[in-house]
């Protein structure tokens, strides 16, 4: 074991020395077993050097996705608040009758909702949150639902408003309720991230790969929220008070692996295993992509999951250089945490860098 830990060690640090980012951090191990760890760089370069640590909180960016949204799904299902085939116009009156409003909770789930990919909300509501739902009906579906995969951080964000309206009350308030105080998680994972009581990774200084595609979707890019130390990466997370289904979560590397652990056969003292289950089976057989509630599957064809892992294995990726995979062969759960896009938002591959890390902790865990 020991080697393998050595060998994680000198992966993150030549990642860092080759300026891939300036911190990497490695968190592995079983569920309910004492992890393994290393980080290597910088949780800040500017206005100061600060050396990364096990107790860094980042950006997790798109984790939010199957680690709050899907997770308050499957709890709103348990209580019957909603339903996988709870349209989105049942609970957002305002979308009702609109091309949106028809689609199921399933459908953005899956990623097979027919939604666009990507899109600038704050420019749809031209800057004003109250103006961002009557903004929704006028998006065209770009395929019908449940016919593709198409990766969409449009039907997070809405399948985050529908939690909020269902449980009348901010979807942060009803992660903290639901989620981190009954797995005693708040040290380690939270919205609006507090810079003043934890050590926080340094994020953008500008939003420059934003302000491209809001130009290449035509649109203005003046509406971009500003970016600022603890606020998310993701420009519709700021637009939503850094509070949204796709992105906005921050936390550390033991939070991301606690949480994601609930979801390995069996479930957890949170999730039950038939939840477990139900959100970690493909619910997407001969499309472009295996996608299950929030997660995409190791089977899909050049995921980063990589040969290290098993093709049961799950997880999920963000665009501020984080990751996390759970292999239920070997019931270990992987984290990979870096401040890519710090001090500007770099835009290299880690697909590579995952899997290689996802080899040798693998290695750390047979037998």
């Amino acid at each position: 074991m020991g080697d393998e830990k050595s060998d994680v060690q000198t992966l993150l640090r030549r990642a860092v020395a080759a300026g891939l980012a300036p911190a990497a951090v490695g968190h592995w191990g079983r569920a309910g077993e004492s992890p393994l760890r290393e980080y290597e760089g910088a949780s800040t370069l500017r206005p100061k050097r600060v050396a990364v640590s096990e107790r860094t909180w980042f950006d997790l960016a798109s984790l939010t996705k199957p680690l709050v949204t899907t997770t308050l799904s499957l709890i709103s299902f348990r209580s019957g608040a909603l339903r996988p085939a709870t349209t989105v116009g049942e609970v957002l009156d305002e979308v009702r009758g609109a091309g949106v409003g028809d689609l199921e909770i399933r459908h953005l789930l899956t990623h097979t909702s027919g939604l666009p990919a990507w899109l600038p909300l704050y420019c749809v509501a031209e800057g004003r949150r109250q103006d961002l739902l009557p903004g929704l009906t006028r998006i065209d579906l770009e395929a019908a639902p449940g016919v593709r995969v198409v990766y969409s951080c449009v039907g997070f964000v809405i399948l985050g408003m529908i939690l909020a309206r269902v449980a009348d009350t901010g979807l942060d308030r009803l992660f903290q309720h639901e989620v981190l105080n009954p797995l005693e998680l708040g040290a380690e994972l939270d919205f609006r991230s507090k810079p003043e009581i934890h050590p926080l990774a340094g994020g953008a200084e500008r939003a420059v790969v934003e302000e491209r595609l809001v130009r290449e979707v035509g649109l203005d890019p003046r509406w971009i929220p500003p970016t600022a130390t603890g606020l998310p990466d993701d420009g519709n997370a700021r637009f939503l008070d850094g509070v949204a289904g796709n992105a906005g979560l921050f936390g550390t590397a033991r939070g991301v692996s606690s949480l994601a652990g609930e979801y390995l056969p069996g479930g957890g003292s949170l999730l039950t295993a038939e939840e477990a289950e139900i959100a970690t089976s493909s619910h997407t057989s001969g499309l472009e992509q295996e996608r299950a509630f929030g997660w995409q599957l190791a089977s899909t064809t050049g995921c980063s999951a990589g040969p290290g892992l098993s093709p049961q294995s799950f997880g999920h990726t963000g665009f501020t250089g984080v990751s996390v995979w759970a292999d239920p062969s070997c019931r270990g759960v992987f984290v990979l945490l870096t401040n890519r896009n710090h001090p500007w938002q770099r835009q290299s591959d880690l697909h590579p860098l995952r899997r290689r890390f996802h080899v040798l902790a693998g290695r750390s865990l047979a037998g």
